[in-house]
């Protein structure tokens, strides 16, 4: 009666060690709705990878897994502290107003003392000191995506401030784009260098392996701590499957009636309804972002076929895609099946094609 994501647990624990295994100073990322998992969950899985890595106290070398969690918001942080024990990275900057007061060291000097604040403006950080002298901090460096970050001139402005409280590291967030970024850090680099900070620990997210071992090469002398939540929570895709319920079966003839719409079967066939709705993040689609003539093209169709009523849904039934009857309820949807199609029973699971950061499932079940 519910929209499941199962989770071949083996797999799954096999590949999140894997690239832990693969990728020095692994930064693991939780935040939104938890990759479809749940923060909670990740929180819990974060610390069973801290708890599993090897330690060699006497052998210097990258900080290891799971030492630091990344989350996106503020408000995120109540919902990890209590599943994992490492220190927590806030990737929203610090602001003077709003959730971020929320930690407060006068309050709970324990839990402040595991936040680390990303500081994207030079005022910023005077605030953050003067509330919390032995605050921790890294300090983001803009990039091309122009969305937080100070400048090169406005970082070597900084002066006698970087003394204060204890500087963590600098954080650059990357876009998405195709092509490498590697030229981009690499003269981020050189302004950080230049700025004479005192740290060489560098945060970065959206590069590939092979950029992250060709910049540990090139900056030996900087520790590199990527973040990484899709490839990491979301990486092997064949552990994961979703599935929906079906609820009720009931046989149509073209022209019957149907729906909270009141529209008109197109011909005869079967009516589905199914687990599922715009609760859930069904027919929510987020953008891509493809810019493509085929991408276009594909959206035109689609507004084309809601027009009329046809719009294929995320519903596979036999491998197929099927279309919804309407739009999506709250809590179910209504898909139609064309004759000789074959009907599933009450009960039948069906599979579901989903964007998981988009989605939140009533049951995540990991074996």
């Amino acid at each position: 009666m519910s929209l499941t994501l199962s989770v071949d647990g083996d797999r799954w624990r096999a590949h999140l060690r894997a690239v832990a295994d693969r990728t020095p100073g692994l930064v693991p990322v939780a935040k939104g709705n938890g990759y479809g998992f749940g923060l909670g969950r990740l929180a819990r899985r974060t610390q069973w990878l801290a708890d599993g890595a090897p330690r060699d106290p006497d052998r210097p070398g990258p900080p290891q897994c799971g030492d630091v969690l990344a989350v996106g918001t503020y408000h995120e942080v109540a919902e990890v502290v209590q599943r994992y024990h490492g220190d927590v990275l806030v990737l929203t900057p610090w602001r003077p107003f709003g959730a971020a007061l929320q930690i407060d060291p006068a309050v709970d000097p324990g839990l402040s003392g595991r936040v680390v604040h990303t500081i994207s403006r030079p005022g910023d950080l005077a605030a953050l000191l003067e509330r919390q002298p032995d605050a921790r901090y890294v300090l983001e460096l803009v990039t091309s995506m122009l969305r937080h970050g100070m400048t090169p001139r406005e970082l070597r402005g900084l002066e006698g401030l970087t003394a204060r409280g204890r500087l963590e590291g600098v954080a650059l967030h990357l876009p998405l784009a195709q092509g490498s970024h590697l030229s981009q850090v690499e003269r981020l680099l050189t302004d950080v260098v230049a700025a004479g900070l005192p740290t060489h620990t560098l945060w970065v997210s959206h590069l590939t392996a092979d950029e992250l071992e060709r910049l540990r090469s090139a900056y030996a002398d900087f520790t590199i701590r990527p973040r990484i939540g899709t490839d990491l929570w979301l990486g092997d895709r064949g552990a994961l499957r979703v599935t929906a319920t079906v609820l009720d079966v009931h046989a149509v003839e073209r022209g019957d009636v149907f729906g909270y719409r009141s529209r008109t079967a197109p011909k005869s066939g079967h009516l589905l309804v199914v687990s599922g709705g715009t609760a859930h993040g069904i027919g929510l689609e987020a953008p891509t972002g493809d810019q493509s003539l085929k991408s276009r093209a594909a959206s035109l169709a689609r507004g084309g076929m809601d027009a009329v009523g046809f719009v294929r849904s995320p519903y596979s039934i036999d491998g197929k895609q099927r279309l919804f009857a309407e739009p999506p309820h709250m809590q179910a949807s209504m898909l139609f099946l064309p004759a000789g199609a074959r009907v599933p029973e009450v009960g039948d699971e069906i599979d579901v094609r989903v964007r998981y950061t988009a989605t939140t499932f009533d049951r995540v079940v990991i074996s």
